[in-house]
C-alpha cells in the first residue's frame, strides 16, 4: 500500500521494526542460550534507540490528534500494545526465547495493525496538511 508521503517515516521505521522481529523469532527458536541472550540484548538497545522515541512520537504527536477527531479505538489498541512491548523488553533483562517469541510476534502484530488500521484512519480522519503539520519530518523541512 502506498503511504502518504507524511506517513512515510513512521512507516520506514516500522520496516525496520518488522525486520529485527524476523531477528528475534529466529534467535527464539534456536534454542541457543548465548543467541538468545544476544538477541535479547540488541533488542534492549535498539527498543531504546530506535522504538521508544517512534512510539514517543506518535504518543505525543499523532495519537491526541486522532483521539481529537473520532479515533479513540485505535489509540486505545495503539497504547495498550506500546505498554505492552515495553513490559516485555524489561523482563527481557533475563533473557528467556518464550518471552523474546512473544515480544516478536507482538511487535508483527503490531506493525501490520499500526499500517493498515492506525495509518489509515490517521489519513482518513485527521488529512495530509494535518499529519504534515504534527509529525517531526515537517520541523526538519
Amino acid at each position: 500500500m502506498k503511504r502518504c508521503p507524511e506517513l512515510q517515516n513512521l512507516s520506514r521505521e516500522h520496516h525496520a521494526a518488522l525486520r529485527l522481529a524476523v531477528h528475534l523469532k529466529r534467535a527464539a527458536a534456536s534454542g541457543d542460550d548465548a543467541e538468545i541472550e544476544t538477541a535479547c540484548a540488541h533488542l534492549r538497545e535498539v527498543f531504546d534507540s530506535e522504538l521508544l522515541p517512534h512510539f514517543r512520537e506518535e504518543e505525543l504527536c499523532l495519537l491526541p490528534c486522532l483521539e481529537s477527531a473520532g479515533g479513540s479505538a485505535v489509540v486505545a489498541r495503539t497504547l495498550i500494545e506500546h505498554r505492552t512491548l515495553q513490559r516485555l523488553v524489561r523482563e527481557l533483562e533475563i533473557p528467556d526465547a518464550d518471552t523474546l517469541r512473544r515480544f516478536a510476534e507482538l511487535m508483527t502484530e503490531h506493525v501490520r495493525f499500526e499500517e493498515r488500521e492506525l495509518f489509515d484512519a490517521a489519513e482518513n480522519l485527521l488529512g495530509r496538511e494535518t499529519l504534515g503539520r504534527i509529525l517531526r519530518h515537517d520541523e526538519a523541512a
